[in-house]
């Protein structure tokens, strides 16, 4: 059977089995049942983070083995169409679905290797951050990259700002209507924030803001803090329908009788609040800070507001989460930092060059390079200091989307790479 044939085969097994962060716990024991069988050691610990070794290892291979659920999954219908592989209505997980099948091969073959899987990484790297093994490889390759060809060495930091404050509301006795935008592309909040896709929490409200003679009841978009929202939906009082540009739908809902006091306020805010590219980065090529207007919530009794922030440096990330903060509180609310993690300086060692060799023999070139998203290497280099990272992988494209799929071939192309790093340490 061939290799690609083989990593297929274990992806659709994973693909049956729910793996939502945070909902993974039938994965992580049959990934640890599985390399037990096949004589590996395994080691787990109180996050849900499995370390799987054999033999005296000299490299570690490193992906998590949550995935971010948007549209029908967990349900998950592969569809195979001109050499790329996608899901049906969902978010598909190759991201890092296919790392953790390429894994399965190595481990039924018996390599001497270290296998870290980090649980819940899709939520804030949770489980790298409570890691508790000790490596004993001096070198680790993380295998959550998204574009073959290319050996990252670098990524960004980021951190979660939540705010938050109660709300009050007054009589409004007019008609009621629900106003709704859905079905935008959605993306990843870092790697794809520089793609122009339009937030839908931004479009509706700024559609909303233009309106006059309206009042707010409800407000609600966004599905999770690293996808770019593609859903939202409010809930407003007018005395006649309101006009709204497709595809803005429009439709009579239930009096509430009570709207926001501060309603007028807050969809001004929405409006007008950044989001996207702050900066950009002209040596590497991508954006050096970036903002995500992830989720928010305008409710009778409360108000949150939910951005998910980047920075290629950390002290960039704590500028940025400085003047978010200082721009929210000027409205009144609190704000909570939560699910920080470090940037990832770039660095090129003799790790680092002998996996871009590798990739040069089966691509005819490549080039180092860092992203604009949360890889665990920036964690696991401060608990880890001494040991050399690169990070590699096929070329995936829309993770965090129903758009998100794989190309086949450069599943097989990487998976060569993959064997010629192991053979050579």
């Amino acid at each position: 059977m061939q290799d690609l044939e083989r990593i297929l085969n274990h992806f659709e097994r994973l693909c049956s089995i729910p793996r939502c962060s945070r909902q993974t716990e039938q994965l992580r024991e049959y990934l640890a049942d599985f390399a037990k069988v096949r004589g590996y050691d395994v080691q787990s610990d109180a996050a849900g983070n499995l370390l799987i070794r054999r033999g005296e290892p000299r490299l570690c291979l490193q992906g998590h083995y949550d995935m971010v659920c948007v549209g029908r999954a967990p349900e998950i219908v592969l569809e195979e169409r001109e050499g790329w592989l996608s899901a049906r209505d969902s978010s598909l997980g190759a991201d890092n679905g296919i790392a953790l099948a390429m894994m399965m091969v190595l481990m039924e073959e018996g390599a001497e290797l270290e296998f870290l899987l980090t649980a819940d990484e899709e939520v804030g790297l949770v489980g790298a951050k409570a890691l508790a093994f000790d490596l004993v490889s001096p070198d680790l390759l993380n295998l959550d990259f998204e574009e073959e060809g290319i050996v990252c060495i670098g990524c960004a930091g980021g951190v979660d700002l939540i705010a938050h404050k109660p709300s009050a509301t007054r009589a409004d006795d007019r008609p009621a209507w629900r106003v709704s935008l859905s079905g935008l592309p959605g993306g990843h909040s870092g790697v794809d924030i520089d793609k122009g896709i339009p937030n839908a929490i931004k479009e509706l409200a700024q559609a909303l803001a233009d309106l006059e003679g309206i009042a707010l009841v409800a407000f609600r978009g966004g599905e999770r803090h690293n996808s770019i929202p593609t859903h939202a939906e409010a809930v407003i009082h007018s005395e006649s329908r309101p006009r709204l540009p497709d595809p803005i739908r429009v439709e009579a809902a239930e009096g509430a009788g009570e709207v926001l006091e501060e309603g007028e306020v807050l969809l001004r805010l929405l409006a007008t609040a950044p989001h996207g590219v702050v900066s950009r980065n002209e040596e590497l090529k991508i954006p050096e800070k970036s903002l995500n207007l992830a989720m928010v919530e305008f409710a009778a009794d409360r108000s949150r507001i939910d951005y998910s922030l980047r920075a290629m440096s950390d002290e960039g990330l704590e500028a940025l989460a400085d003047r978010m903060e200082t721009l929210l509180k000027r409205y009144g609310f609190g704000v909570d930092r939560e699910e920080a993690y470090p940037a990832w300086r770039p660095e090129i060692n003799p790790f680092t060059r002998q996996v871009a060799e590798s990739m040069a023999r089966e691509f005819g070139r490549s080039e180092y390079r860092a992203i604009h998203a949360g890889l665990e290497c920036g964690i696991l280099g401060e608990k880890y200091p001494k040991i050399r990272m690169a990070s590699i992988g096929p070329t995936i494209e829309n993770p965090h989307s129903i758009r998100e799929r794989v190309d086949l071939g450069s599943v097989a192309r990487t998976f060569r790479v993959l064997r010629q790093i192991v053979d050579s340490v």
